[in-house]
């Protein structure tokens, strides 16, 4: 990122075109790489990312809470992570309107899914690779198996414009 703001001449021989799609149209990419040639304007300094996010349950049900988090999809608490005990009933520990304090553990944009917990201390999912071509997520595979091949690490990117136009200039 560092070889891109502010390098002008490397700016100006993009193509947006080339780097627009359907999630990030044209003009989403032309203001990337407008605000890219302007190093001295608005830089954010680094922070830190919000871990807790306060959340209304709107619908207490046998498989868990489901909570309203402020975006356009409700997410589950699902019974196992509503506490760090065992919770039999999750009407004992969540009531219709209660605000809670949750964290979010996965988002499946596909299915259309976030996984929340209340236990503050559990640690997100990482995101499942998926089977070339059966849409079924992989197995994991027996530590005892030494002849299938080690996975290879994978750097997860956000899911942002600017992170897909930076992959696109990668690629």
């Amino acid at each position: 990122m560092e070889g891109l703001v502010g390098n002008n001449k490397l700016l100006k021989s993009l193509n947006p075109v080339k780097c627009a799609n359907e999630q990030f149209g044209l003009l989403t990419v032309t203001d990337i790489v407008r605000e890219l040639e302007k190093p001295e304007c608005d830089r954010q300094p680094e922070f830190s990312t919000v871990a807790f996010k306060e959340g209304v349950v709107i619908n207490v049900a046998a498989l868990g809470a489901f909570i309203d988090i402020g975006v356009h999809q409700d997410g589950l608490v699902h019974i196992s992570a509503l506490a760090n005990k065992f919770v039999e009933d999750p009407h004992t520990v969540g009531k219709v309107g209660q605000v809670v304090k949750v964290k979010v553990l996965e988002v499946d944009e596909k299915r259309k899914r976030i996984a929340l917990t209340m236990r503050l201390t559990d640690a997100p999912v990482p995101q499942a690779q998926e089977a070339r071509g059966t849409g079924k997520r992989e197995q994991p595979r027996d530590r005892k198996d030494r002849s299938a091949k080690p996975q290879q690490k994978r750097e997860s990117t956000p899911n942002t414009a600017m992170a897909a136009v930076f992959a696109r200039l990668k690629g």
